[in-house]
């Protein structure tokens, strides 16, 4: 008996590939009979027509441990943005500091070299370790960052 036709019948009727479908040699005789999607679908739920599960990755998984080469590039973009930023950041404060001579120029080129290394992770950081080396006394109130806001009175 050839029933390669009733696969694709199957097939069609299911929704799934040829591999999945599995005829019972027992109902063989019944399953040569079926002529309707309807009758494969009762077959199926005699049991006489079996589906085999998926085989392989699921698409689930496959979903959480997506990467590929563009996330991987949007990674690597991201930390080099962050790197640039900071390192123009403190190349800027510390040429403000050699400018207004708080620092030699030997030290200067030293600080570069760190800011390069990424020794630095923040300016507070870099002020921190000129602070500890005592080259420099920096004064906190030219920060300008810090505001005081006025409280409103309500009347």
């Amino acid at each position: 008996m050839n029933l390669t036709n009733k696969k694709e019948l199957a097939k069609k009727a299911l929704g799934i590939g040829k591999r999945r479908i599995i005829f019972t040699k027992a109902g063989s005789t019944e399953i040569n009979e079926a002529i309707t999607k309807n009758d494969i679908r009762d077959l199926v739920k005699e049991g006489i027509i079996l589906i085999r599960p998926v085989s392989g990755r699921r698409k689930v998984e496959k979903r959480k441990r997506k990467r590929g080469p563009g996330k991987i590039k949007m990674t690597s973009k991201r930390r080099k943005q962050g790197y640039v930023k900071i390192t123009r950041k403190l190349r800027a404060y510390v040429k403000s500091l050699k400018d207004s001579s708080k620092i030699t120029k030997e030290l200067y080129y030293e600080l570069r070299k760190k800011i390069k290394t990424r020794a630095f992770k923040s300016q507070a950081q870099l002020k921190n370790y000129l602070m500890e080396i005592e080259k420099i006394k920096l004064d906190n109130t030219n920060d300008g960052k810090k505001k005081v806001k006025e409280k409103k009175k309500w009347k």
